[in-house]
């Protein structure tokens, strides 16, 4: 079984019916297709608000795009340390922000904490000409060390950025996960929380290579559209990531497939708990992150299981990533088939 990441699972049926549908006819190109225009209603319908909709084919573009319409140049944008965009997007937001730079900031878990944060941007507002000033705020959901930020704390979060009057920017790679463990609307950890932009994950959860950009703010769809064309990720079978994301909604198969992905999660934090794994960071998500002495990481590893170390949470720390297609009863049955 392989838990290196979620990524390394096979497209889903339902998608891959929808590529396979597609291929059976021709189309306009650069989104001028059927398919492509139906994406603002979907998703507007999944949210309960009107929102624009841009598909790039990789997350780490969803996140940079979105985010260049959010921090000026010479702005900066509050992340916590542990963040996709500050720790694994190379210098991304700086090229696609024209030189916008990243404010870094710790919390439990990879969250930012709403108190911690009202004081960070006090201290980073009015700064002289020669500081960078903060102008945007990006958290993930659910967060790098798989945890989910419960709707009240994205709603407090919210009112402060509101009160520093600053943007709200939410990386999704892993939205579905949060929305599946939360059992909530998504509109309620978005929009109405005060969320301006999304990156809506699709790749990790069962797609081929789409992630979409949602904006809540439609005043910001133009500068999105230049910026994806400038940065290469104008698709001209953009077709092709329309039905992806399209089969994704349909039947709440992006809940289906992350819900099942969760369930994963936990029965592997009990099968690896019974072998005497501890726990590092309680599974919310699909992402566990487990303590696990060397003798048995090398069973593990003899009987084909394949995970990674994580530094980042410390020494002998481990990190097993589930996804929409983990085997339930072979990972219910790990500590009996050692």
């Amino acid at each position: 079984m392989n838990f290196s990441s979620d990524n390394v699972s096979p497209v889903c049926p339902e998608i891959l019916a929808a590529i396979a549908a597609q291929s059976e006819k021709s189309a306009l190109p650069y989104g001028q297709d059927d398919d492509s225009a139906q994406l603002d209603a979907a998703f507007s319908n999944l949210f309960e608000t009107e929102c624009c909709v841009i598909p790039v084919a990789t997350g780490t573009a969803a996140n940079l795009i979105g985010l260049s319409g959010l921090v000026s140049p010479y702005g900066g944008v509050v992340c916590h340390h542990e963040a996709h965009i500050n720790q694994t997007e190379s210098t991304g937001v700086a090229f696609y922000g024209g030189g916008a730079k990243l404010l870094t900031m710790d919390g439990p878990s990879a969250k930012i904490e709403a108190g911690e944060l009202d004081a960070f941007l006090t201290a980073h507002r009015n700064r002289p000409v020669h500081a960078v000033e903060a102008e945007c705020v990006a958290i993930t959901q659910a967060t790098e060390f798989g945890a989910v930020y419960s709707v009240a704390e994205i709603q407090d979060i919210g009112q402060v950025a509101k009160e520093h009057d600053m943007r709200l920017f939410m990386d999704g790679a892993r939205f579905a996960n949060a929305v599946a463990a939360l059992n909530c609307h998504p509109a309620d950890i978005t929009w109405k929380a005060g969320v301006d932009v999304l990156s809506f994950g699709a790749t990790k959860n069962g797609a081929l290579a789409v992630d979409a950009i949602v904006l809540f703010d439609k005043t910001l769809r133009k500068q999105a559209e230049k910026a994806r064309k400038r940065g290469g990720h104008l698709f001209s079978k953009h077709r092709y990531l329309a039905v992806q994301l399209l089969a994704y909604l349909e039947n709440d198969l992006w809940l289906k497939n992350a819900r099942h992905a969760n369930m994963a999660a936990k029965l592997l934090a009990q099968s690896l708990g019974s072998l005497g794994a501890r726990v590092a960071h309680p599974p919310q998500g699909n992402e566990l992150f487990m303590w696990i002495e060397d003798d048995l990481a090398a069973t593990l590893r003899a009987a084909g299981i394949i995970f990674r170390p994580w530094p980042a949470v410390g020494k002998g720390a481990y990190r097993f990533v589930t996804a929409w297609n983990s085997p339930l009863e072979d990972i219910a049955a790990l500590p009996q088939n050692l």
